[in-house]
């Protein structure tokens, strides 16, 4: 069975969404706030032109999809430190996770040549139900993070208790994240960085005989290998998806997939999970990552997702 749910992160603090409207959106990233190309706003902006001037920096996109260069108005930094504040729950081992309470994830943000700053902070819900997940097992899980970025999905995953492997096709990325978890504190947490193309990645997994009990799947809508593999979501993750379940070990906790191509369905991504995982005894849960406007007064959809748990 799959229910369908607007999942939103309410516990940051070093973000928030100040307004959206006229194709834009307006945020804060730690002490900075930014401008951004949104075309989910399709409304008009609710705060005074006055506090859409007031900003550090503009993200003007060229004609390319994700090309575009920044437009300074403030001194911004090179990088700058934001956290997460972490939910983790009392294990049933001494040995794993941190305990009760809050583990700050502590991250760069910097500004890209894309328009990204290297946290998209709608998928913190996720981070939570792994780490909820990961802490409620009897033993460390094996977690696999595809399309890894920058390293949260990791750093949260390993924060609770689990050893994890990192995948990303990017080197920078990938240096990225180590720095993020040393960040963290998390420097003697068990994590693998590997820089590889997840489609060649999962395939060696595979014939390895490598299970592990969770997987996280971030794909872009388009990107190239550290050789030139070539990825299209549409036609190359319904293969990685077969990949991936022959990946698994005999009970995984979870599967997460979480798709920003603007043409994707939340129906279509659920279906492709279910597919992936019928043989397995769980529910999908299947729908939107939302950000709510500090208003409160209107939601953005930013990405579709479907996430499949284990029955307990």
């Amino acid at each position: 069975m799959t229910q369908f749910t607007l999942l939103e992160s309410p516990n940051w603090r070093d973000y928030s969404l100040l307004d959206s409207g006229d194709g834009l959106k307006l945020e804060r990233f730690g002490k900075y706030i930014f401008q951004r190309p949104e075309a989910q706003a399709m409304w008009k902006r609710s705060l005074p032109e006055s506090e859409w001037k007031n900003v550090h920096a503009v993200f003007v996109p060229s004609g390319e999809e994700s090309g575009g260069h920044w437009d300074f108005k403030k001194t911004v930094d090179e990088k700058w430190v934001m956290s997460y504040p972490l939910a983790l729950t009392p294990s049933p081992l001494p040995t794993l996770g941190e305990g009760r309470g809050m583990r700050e994830l502590k991250f760069w943000a910097m500004t890209t040549p894309g328009r990204h700053l290297g946290v998209f902070p709608e998928v913190a819900s996720h981070w939570d139900f792994m780490a909820d997940l990961v802490q409620k097992a009897t033993q460390p899980p094996n977690i696999l993070n595809l399309f890894g970025y920058t390293g949260l999905a990791s750093l949260a995953a390993a924060a609770a208790g689990a050893k994890v492997t990192h995948v990303d096709a990017s080197k920078k990325s990938v240096n990225w994240a180590r720095q993020n978890q040393e960040l963290s504190g998390l420097h003697d947490k068990p994590i693998r960085w590997i820089v590889e193309d997840a489609l060649k990645y999962v395939q060696r997994e595979s014939k390895r005989g490598v299970r592990y009990d969770g997987i996280i799947l971030d794909p872009p809508k388009f990107g190239r290998g550290p050789k030139g593999e070539v990825w299209e979501v549409y036609k190359s993750l319904p293969h990685l998806l077969e990949l991936c379940r022959e990946c698994l070990s005999d009970r995984p906790l979870f599967v997460i997939v979480t798709v920003y191509a603007v043409r994707a369905s939340a129906i279509h991504v659920a279906q492709a999970l279910n597919e992936m995982m019928k043989r397995f005894d769980g529910t999908i849960d299947s729908g939107e990552l939302i950000t709510r406007e500090q208003s409160g007064n209107r939601l953005l959809s930013q990405a579709v997702y479907a996430r499949w748990e284990c029955k307990s």
